[in-house]
């Protein structure tokens, strides 16, 4: 991007400036002065500035489009590091390129806003605004006003979305099969597509147990923990009904490992001899002095020990802490004694998931600790999981009405185990649009040539510019089968057609099949895909493709 920026200067500007004023002129010649609808003449230096904010902009859509689709390239994404991802996720590749053109980093923020609000179509968002991009192009070419072509696509998008709210599928969110066959689409596109059988149950059923199906409009993903793990294979991912923490159980004094009918407690505070507030060095001069410090020591980590069995906790959760030790050997002995099992660094993140699922109130004094901050479970255990380390498992817990799971994630390499997770929340994002918009729609790009079709119809019986652009606007949109077909290998233009033909004749399940190659009924072959993730997509990348061609000027502030 920073190429095509940097390309362009000034002599080259100069070249397309000099160009843009006979053609302005010849144009003008013709038409005998301007018109209202036309560019003014001698608007070249807005001309210029839209012309490489285009640019830009369609050049970053060119580089996610090969990823668009279950037959899509992966990008393999290397940071200043060294670090390497390999995605195929719009959002994941975009947020880690470094774009330097403002107009790029717009598609970005495109792409971010697209998996905030749907969480899927990442890819599509992008490679649809970048389409629309190109029919402004053509438009501003025949000196159509910029502003006459964001109101003729603000026009489109609102009649394309009726159009899919026409051609959608009602979901009951009791109907389970419904609900897998979306999060099944959604994971053939990425890396880990060959285990979409296995994920997919994961996802939906992680989404229906923290929701009430008949009542709910949203799904806070928050109540769902996705925890990473080494080692294992993908296959050995799991749902569990209950908390699974990845860090280990101290095991310095020969504590406990098992403990049934737990209750559990979680302090912010540190077990270990208190420090002044200040940076100090005590002198010790003879060895009775130096007694007196341990004897010290010992008692008042005892009695702190003693303060928490006394609640009738044997599970004690300990917050990671940096400025001093948050436990010591002494009192890990001492809780050892005492018959409670202690997990170290809990991160400050997981405070707010750990008490809501457990039941469990975080206690950051002493003083304040006590039975009723306790939660109760009816197993903890620790898993050793072979060379790569253990996790520690509570199950049958008492209050999950606060609705809360885990997600446990294995896989045989770090580059997997990142991905499969990636993969695991987009299901589980395709699972909340569901929840949130009770439609479905077919895939395979069904719905951008049956808007496409729609669109243009519609644009025949409107007349002036805005029948101009709304063609225009609906011929864009075949881009998305287009790429479809040519990321599967198939005849990109052959299959567009028959597409096409399928569409006029009223077939509006008709998709693009990329495993058999052939057009064929989408629903039938169960590729579906939520009605959200759609609507969001148009609606986004006409917003963004509005506001960059009203843009006219750039100004560097200083």
């Amino acid at each position: 991007l920073k190429v095509a920026w940097e390309v362009l200067p000034s002599s080259g500007f100069r070249a397309i400036s000099a160009a843009r004023r006979t053609r302005a002129r010849q144009s003008s010649a013709m038409s005998g002065g301007g018109d209202g609808g036309k560019q003014k003449a001698n608007d070249e230096k807005g001309q210029d500035v839209r012309t490489t904010n285009i640019l830009a902009a369609r050049a970053v859509a060119d580089t996610v489009r090969t990823s668009l689709g279950p037959k899509g390239m992966d990008k393999m994404i290397q940071d200043p590091k060294g670090e390497v991802i390999i995605s195929n996720d719009g959002a994941t590749i975009l947020a880690q390129m470094k774009l330097s053109h403002p107009t790029a980093k717009m598609m970005a923020e495109l792409s971010k806003a697209q998996d905030v609000e749907a969480g899927d179509g990442t890819t599509s968002v992008v490679v649809t605004a970048g389409a629309f991009l190109g029919a402004a192009e053509r438009l501003l070419a025949k000196g159509i006003h910029p502003q006459s072509i964001t109101e003729a696509f603000l026009m489109a998008a609102g009649k394309a979305e009726e159009i899919l709210t026409d051609m959608s599928i009602p979901v009951d969110l009791g109907n389970r099969d419904q609900l897998l066959q979306s999060a099944i689409t959604s994971l053939n596109s990425k890396v880990v597509s060959q285990n979409s059988d296995m994920l997919a149950p994961i996802a939906v059923d992680s989404v229906l147990k923290v929701i009430d199906p008949k009542t709910a409009t949203n799904v806070d993903l928050n109540d769902i923990r996705i925890v990473k793990k080494l080692g294992g294979t993908t296959d050995d991912t799991e749902l569990v009904d209950g908390l699974v923490l990845t860090q280990k159980v101290s095991k310095v004094a020969g504590g406990p490992r098992r403990i049934e009918n737990a209750k559990v407690g979680l302090i912010q505070f540190c077990l270990s001899a208190p420090k002044t507030d200040m940076e100090s060095n005590i002198q010790i001069r003879d060895y009775s002095q130096m007694d007196r410090l341990l004897r010290e020591e010992r008692t008042i980590i005892a009695k702190m020990v003693k303060s928490i069995a006394k609640t009738g906790c044997n599970v004690l959760l300990v917050q990671k802490s940096i400025l001093r030790d948050a436990t010591t050997d002494l009192s890990l002995d001492f809780c050892a004694k005492a018959k409670i099992l202690v997990v170290r660094d809990i991160e400050r993140d997981d405070i707010e998931f750990i008490s809501k699922i457990l039941g469990v109130e975080p206690v950051a004094n002493l003083e304040h600790f006590s039975a009723d901050k306790l939660g109760s479970v009816n197993l903890v255990r620790e898993d050793v999981l072979g060379d790569v380390g253990s996790i520690v498992r509570f199950t049958g817990l008492s209050s999950s009405a606060g609705g809360c799971c885990s997600v446990l994630v294995r896989a045989s390499n770090q580059l997997l185990l990142d991905e499969t997770e990636r993969s695991i929340h987009d299901a589980l994002c395709v699972v909340r649009s569901l929840v949130k918009k009770k439609a479905l729609i077919p895939g395979g790009s069904a719905p951008e040539m049956e808007v496409s079709q729609k669109l243009a119809a519609w644009a025949r019986t409107l007349g002036g510019i805005n029948a101009v652009c709304i063609e225009q606007y609906a011929e864009a949109l075949e881009l998305i089968p287009y790429t479809l077909a040519e990321n599967a290998g198939l005849q990109p233009v052959e299959m567009v057609t028959k597409l096409r033909a399928a569409h006029a004749q009223g077939d509006k399940f008709a998709g693009i099949n990329v495993k058999k190659g052939c057009i064929s009924n989408m629903h039938e072959e169960k590729v579906v895909q939520p009605l959200l993730v759609s609507v969001s997509a148009i609606n986004m990348a006409t917003e963004t493709v509005r506001m960059i061609l009203k843009i006219d000027d750039i100004v560097i502030s200083r």
